[in-house]
């Protein structure tokens, strides 16, 4: 009461709340090192040539598939491949690797041949029928079987049958002996290559598969938050049956392989009794661990209805804001782009080299001169840079959903006037994020990058050393290994 004698006026009471910037110093680091990426783009763009990894080349500096700048000093370079599309190898057969290089002579054909070919004259015939020239490009077609060198100019004879698979422009030979020394050399190839070459070659390598599952996921999300939507209680059920099935089938399993390879009278070498140990010990961790969520789950059986009541809640959510089932969409989006950049730009930067002329006694240069690319100085480095700027960024945007999808739920959740929810909680909230919060979403996913970043690296050594016989420096390994992954998951526990 006033002094007045006047009642004050009830008011309805909410909380007041004082918005400041977050985390101001790491948003400008944030954008200071994305200068740097933008910096490390440009010079990839402006000296990288992707073609050469995607399109493939020849020995002589032309990338197959499209026109050509000739390279000073090599006569048979700067050469029109509009229609030579496809990669062939004078010696398939016979493939070597020399300095991380393929010692065959490689050209750009029209097309691969279907047919075995057993003489020059075979050879003449396929370059007038199909107009692809398998020789040496100085070598007319009608000098096949006149000039005395074309022996040397022209593919090792027999020519196996070859076949060009989608998307890999190379002529692959579908002779089995053939076949096999080729791959192994390929292998071999990406095997001696640095890390990022071996990344350049696994993208390419399983870019459908790594595509597909990515949509395959997206659909089971989508899959999944519908459930919570329609048939809480049915699911809450049916994960915890799927989850004792899934534990008492991996170790029923694991014990019936124990058990037969136990019994198993071939088994006398050492190798084999080695696996049986390990066996004995999978199957009596997984019954350990078993018997342990079994218990667990008995225990808290009674709290299965509160699970029930908090997939409830978010069903009620989402009908409130069914803008929230986009929003993963929209970051599957935005990931995807990102990741998009970052390989181009990594394609670019695997590529980024000169072409030079090998010195004598390198290579071979009767056919003309041959070409070699030769990295340039620096680029490891910012593959690293640029390698920490994927991690990093796709933790960033994965940490900006995860604050827009809390920010638009506290806003439903705890808003008292049920018949008036407020509009627009997701746009609220992102402009809530874009506004105050970026910093601290930077300085999460920052957090949880310099702990991924050193457990993508033990992998990778641990993977490179596995074949060693040192059990000290394996166990050295799973061990730094688990520790790291530990922290990670700790502290993206407490970043959410």
């Amino acid at each position: 009461q006033e002094s007045g004698g006047s009642v004050s006026e009830r008011r309805e009471w909410r909380p007041v709340v004082y918005r400041k910037c977050t985390d101001t110093p790491w948003l400008l680091l944030f954008f200071l090192f994305w200068a740097g990426l933008m910096f490390i783009t440009g010079y990839a763009v402006m000296a990288g040539a992707a073609e050469r990894l995607v399109l493939g080349y020849d020995s002589f500096g032309n990338i197959c598939g499209r026109k050509n700048t000739p390279v000073k000093g090599a006569p048979l370079s700067g050469q029109d491949m509009t229609n030579k599309k496809y990669v062939f190898f004078l010696n398939s057969c016979s493939l070597e690797m020399q300095s991380l290089r393929i010692s065959s002579v490689s050209l750009c054909v029209s097309s691969c041949p279907q047919e075995q070919l057993n003489s020059l004259e075979d050879l003449q015939s396929f370059a007038r029928n199909n107009g692809s020239c398998l020789c040496v490009y100085n070598l007319n077609v009608s000098s096949y079987t006149l000039n005395p060198k074309a022996a040397e100019l022209c593919p090792a004879l027999p020519v196996p049958p070859s076949k060009s698979f989608p998307l890999f422009n190379r002529c692959v030979p579908q002779n089995p002996e053939c076949y096999s020394k080729y791959a192994s050399v390929l292998i071999s190839m990406v095997n001696e290559m640095d890390v990022f070459h071996r990344i350049l070659s696994g993208i390419l390598a399983g870019r459908d598969t790594v595509i597909g599952m990515s949509f395959l996921a997206l659909a089971f999300s989508f899959m999944l938050v519908l459930a919570f939507r329609f048939i809480r209680t049915l699911l809450v059920h049916t994960l915890i049956a799927l989850v004792v099935f899934g534990l008492l089938f991996v170790s029923g399993v694991l014990w019936w392989l124990y058990y037969d390879y136990r019994n198993d009278p071939s088994t006398e070498l050492e190798t084999e009794k080695e696996n049986v140990k390990f066996l004995l010990g999978y199957a009596v961790f997984s019954t350990i661990v078993t018997v342990v969520l079994l218990s667990l789950m008995f225990v808290l059986r009674k709290r299965l209805q509160f699970t029930v009541q908090l997939f409830r809640i978010v069903g009620k959510i989402i009908g409130r804001v069914p803008f929230l089932l986009f929003q993963p969409l929209w970051t599957f989006l935005i990931l995807i782009v990102f990741w998009l950049f970052w390989v181009a730009v990594l394609l670019s930067l695997g590529t980024a080299g000169n072409g030079v002329i090998p010195t004598p006694g390198t290579a071979q240069t009767a056919s003309g001169g041959q070409v070699e690319y030769r990295a340039l100085s620096g680029i490891s480095y910012m593959a690293w840079y640029h390698f920490i700027g994927l991690i990093w960024t796709s933790e960033f945007i994965l940490a900006c959903q995860q604050m827009t999808i809390a920010g638009a739920v506290v806003t439903c959740y705890f808003n008292r006037n049920k018949n008036n929810p407020p509009p627009h909680p997701v746009l609220s909230s992102i402009s809530v994020l874009f506004c105050y919060h970026l910093g601290t979403a930077v300085k999460g996913s920052f957090l949880i990058a310099i702990l991924r970043i050193p457990r993508i690296v033990l992998l990778y050594l641990y993977n490179i050393l596995k074949q060693k016989e040192s059990a000290c420096a394996k166990c050295l390994f799973k061990c730094c290994f688990c520790w790291f992954w530990c922290q990670e998951s700790c502290l993206r526990y407490f970043n959410q």
